[in-house]
């Protein structure tokens, strides 16, 4: 067997639109990446699903290519998995096979069972036990619905296992059920403060405890996969939700700091330390991650549509030929020719919290052209995020650094235009991929490689670019006062 230190980091990072499997050596550099796309399904207006069985099959190709590419499992010290939190997968303990399509995140079907809950004076108490509102963002009551509405699920008794993404995989790849501290945190079922699921809360959802999977941290020897997946066990040492990932790959350890990932939605967590936050307004409390068993937690804003709003002009509307041409389009024009844009695809989520928003756009002419809806497009985000750090800053966390990644962090106008809008700084990693990063951060302190995260961080992170905000003066207040026009009419 290499040496330890010669050794790499596995780490499979279940998006969701894609699924990669990326190699990192311990210094940080990247030494390999496999990525297949997810196929999106819409049964219905407001439904989002993944089939599990596809996520897991294009996860095993994409980890096998990489093993391969490492020279073997001997080469591998360890396993780190990232994923999608809040979507969940049903399956038969006995057969491992799902026993319906897994409910993404976005998914907004349980609007109404959110609302009902709200309406009976539920959500101060969830809010305290848990930093997260009555929303069908969270997994919850997901599992509700999947148990009153698909009977395979309904019937499977003590077979049924429920879990968010990385516990699906940690399942085909060792047979363990278990999930972290992060995406546990998101279920709406676990307290802030608590290691185990809340008998309160399981009754109040209706979510047998048996389904469950075991608690855990997020670094350490937490499962070991089959021999026979790639030739030899393989240790599994980093378990993270996807947002908590980034913002340990952008190596926000201390109080304040602040990451922004534009990815399909735009997720912003800002490390508040401990104890849990108890009072985050309309904003989320959530575990940030957990070692050695010492807990860091932080206040997250999540906007549900960011480059999905793209996806969509380009996909369904034929506005765009490429998601990367918005920079270029929205450089040709001076200003955005009076259009506004609300970008609730999928409702709106914090500051706001909105499940039944839907999407609009203003201030139309014909003097209007693609570049002004491009350019309204990337401003929405920055409209967002402007009430984001007003709703942090009531919380007691203002933001004086802006940490960016994901993959529309890369147009250059847009981090400039966060810039400008926030009136904060903004920084931009080398590499924009921080939530594949973060995880193996997590491994390898999990597997000993580093002796802490500070120590890993050091290691395996590289230097970026700032973009320092500009005064708009004026400009600014009138954006942001059709925006809010726009806003006031859902």
């Amino acid at each position: 067997m290499s040496p330890p230190d010669d050794r790499m980091i596995l780490v499979l990072d279940e998006g969701t639109s894609s699924t990669r499997a990326v190699l990192y050596a311990a210094s940080g550099e990247q030494r390999g990446s496999c990525a297949r796309a997810l196929d999106q399904h819409y049964p219905g207006p407001g439904l989002v699903e993944h089939d599990a069985a596809e996520i897991w099959a294009k996860t095993l190709e994409c980890a096998r290519s990489m093993v391969a590419e490492a020279g073997g499992p001997e080469r591998i010290a360890a396993i780190g998995i990232t994923n999608q939190r809040e979507t969940v997968v049903a399956w038969d303990k006995l057969s491992g096979e799902p026993l319906a399509r897994a409910i993404v995140w976005q998914d907004r079907r349980t609007a109404d069972a959110c609302e009902a809950l709200r309406q009976a004076g539920h959500e101060p108490r969830v809010q305290r036990e848990t930093g997260l509102l009555l929303d069908p963002y969270f997994s919850a009551t997901k599992m509700a619905w999947l148990l009153e509405h698909v009977p395979a699920i309904r019937e499977a008794g003590d077979r049924l296992a429920f879990g968010t993404v990385e516990s699906w995989l940690v399942w085909k790849l060792s047979g363990e059920h278990l999930t972290d501290v992060t995406n546990a945190s998101r279920t709406l079922l676990l307290p802030l403060q608590g290691g185990d699921w809340s008998d309160d809360l399981l009754s109040l959802f209706g979510v047998p405890r048996g389904a469950l999977p075991r608690v855990v941290g997020n670094a350490g020897r937490l499962a070991v996969t089959h021999p026979e997946l790639f030739g030899a066990p393989i240790p599994i040492t980093g378990l993270i939700g996807d947002q908590q990932s980034a913002t340990v790959g952008q190596a926000c350890f201390d109080f304040g700091q602040t990451k922004l990932t534009l990815g399909t939605g735009a997720f912003v967590l800002t490390n508040v330390g401990a104890p849990a936050p108890t009072q985050p307004g309309r904003l989320l409390g959530t575990i940030l991650y957990e070692v050695a068993g010492t807990r860091h937690y932080a206040l997250e804003g999540a906007i549900f549509v960011a480059g999905s709003l793209i996806q969509w002009l380009r996909d369904n509307l034929g506005l765009l030929r490429s998601a990367d041409e918005t920079e270029a389009l929205a450089r040709t024009v001076e200003d955005n020719g009076g259009v506004t844009l609300l970008p609730a695809l999928a409702g709106l989520g914090a500051p706001y919290w909105k499940p039944q928003a839907t999407a609009s756009i203003s201030g139309l002419s014909f003097s209007s052209t693609r570049a002004h809806v491009a350019r309204a497009a990337l401003e929405a985000v920055s409209h967002q995020l402007v009430d984001l750090a007003s709703a942090f800053g009531a919380a007691g966390a203002n933001w004086h650094q802006l940490r960016v990644d994901g993959g529309m962090a890369v147009n250059d106008w847009l981090a400039q235009d966060l810039a400008d809008m926030t009136m904060v700084e903004v920084t931009r990693p080398s590499d924009i991929e921080t939530t594949a990063r973060g995880a193996a951060l997590l491994a390898a302190v999990g597997a000993g490689i580093h002796p802490d995260m500070p120590a890993a961080a050091a290691a395996m992170i590289g230097e970026g670019v700032r973009f320092a905000p500009r005064g708009l003066g004026q400009v600014r207040d009138q954006r942001l006062a059709a925006w809010r026009t726009l806003l006031g009419s859902v």
